[in-house]
């Protein structure tokens, strides 16, 4: 028809209204993919950083509080009953700075006396040719301050030899704890190490203060490193009770019967529970609570305590809940998309 102002539909281009949806949507659904990326990717790295972590912060503990005071009583022994290592001058000289206000008097005494014997007493400036002859003559002619020029020289020595920057020969330190340790051990185990022990530790719980911190301490060291023959905390198995209130359910560790008088006060047979907290698992609540109350569980301690740590998030593979699909709430019906036919779209855009 002559001056109409309709325009042929063209049924393969899509709608304007579509082409503006996709724009809009295409950001979006970039910056959800990076969010979802990045999260899968810091879940993925996250627990190796801090193991790392957790590994090197023990590493330098150890090696701080254990290994370096054994790694010096170590030098100090060789220092005092070997000859190793012999001093140089330049050990002198570097060791001067090390020495005590004793010492300073005793130098200035002999430097006033061998400059006066040299006739420089009056003399303003003095050649630092002397200056360090004079140091080197009294620094080598004392039992001590040797020992001191032999110590800086031994710890320069133990230093040289590094990787990274840590001295390779503090493993001698690590490797002696362990020995030690394994004395230690050996010993105590035998009758009158044994008894030895008891006796070092009931006067230690003598101590004021220090008596109510050591059992709470050697609980933990028992807890994780005692033997089955020890009265070691051990966990039989694993249960779920409603704790702290009716309807909320916690994982706990059954560590043994109840007290006698509080079976008695509850009618029925009655279990220790302990309910480890999140995401440090040493520490928690320990709660009675009756057998009919508890529900067990099909899971190792291991898996339970993954649980705890992990904050829920690692549960154990056949405790596993399989997601299904969204179902629509009972009384609506589930609406799809209805096709629509390429005519009615002419007949609409006509």
């Amino acid at each position: 028809m002559e001056g109409s102002s309709e325009l042929p539909a063209d049924s393969d281009s899509p709608p304007a209204s579509a082409e503006v949806a996709d724009a809009s949507a295409s950001p979006k659904r970039g910056g959800s993919n990076f969010r979802r990326f990045f999260i899968r990717g810091l879940a993925i790295v996250l627990p190796t950083v801090l193991t790392i972590g957790v590994l090197l912060w023990a590493a330098n503990l150890v090696d701080k509080n254990i290994a370096a005071p054994i790694n010096a009583g170590v030098r100090e022994l060789v220092i005092r009953f070997t000859q190793y290592p012999p001093a140089e001058e330049i050990d002198f000289l570097e060791a001067f700075d090390q020495i005590d206000a004793t010492q300073t008097d005793a130098f200035e005494l002999f430097n006033e006396q061998r400059l006066e014997a040299l006739g420089l007493q009056n003399v303003t400036r003095v050649p630092r040719a002397v200056e360090r002859q004079i140091t080197l003559d009294w620094m080598q002619s004392r039992a001590d301050t040797i020992r001191l020029a032999r110590r800086s020289a031994f710890e320069q020595r133990w230093n040289q030899y590094a990787v990274g920057g840590w001295p390779v020969l503090n493993l001698i330190g690590l490797l002696l704890a362990i020995v030690l340790v394994y004395i230690v051990g050996a010993f105590l185990s035998r009758s009158i190490g044994n008894r030895l022990w008891r006796i070092g530790e009931n006067a230690i719980g003598r101590v004021p203060l220090v008596g109510r911190v050591y059992p709470a301490f050697k609980q933990i060291t028992d807890f994780i490193f005692g033997d089955d023959s020890e009265d070691k905390l051990k966990f039989n198995r694993v249960v779920a009770v409603q704790y702290p209130r009716k309807g909320l359910w916690s994982v706990g560790l059954v560590t043994g019967n109840t007290m006698r008088t509080v079976q008695d006060q509850a009618g029925e047979h009655c279990l220790t529970v302990f309910v480890p907290s999140s995401p440090t698992p040493f520490t928690g609540y320990v709660i009675t609570v009756p057998v009919s109350d508890t529900v067990d569980l099909p899971v190792t301690i291991e898996d339970a305590l993954k649980f705890a740590v992990s904050g829920g998030v690692v549960v154990p593979p056949r405790q596993i809940i399989p997601e299904r699909a969204p179902q629509s709430p009972p009384g609506v019906a589930r609406t799809e998309p209805v096709p629509v036919s390429d005519e009615a779209t002419q007949r609409q855009s006509a």
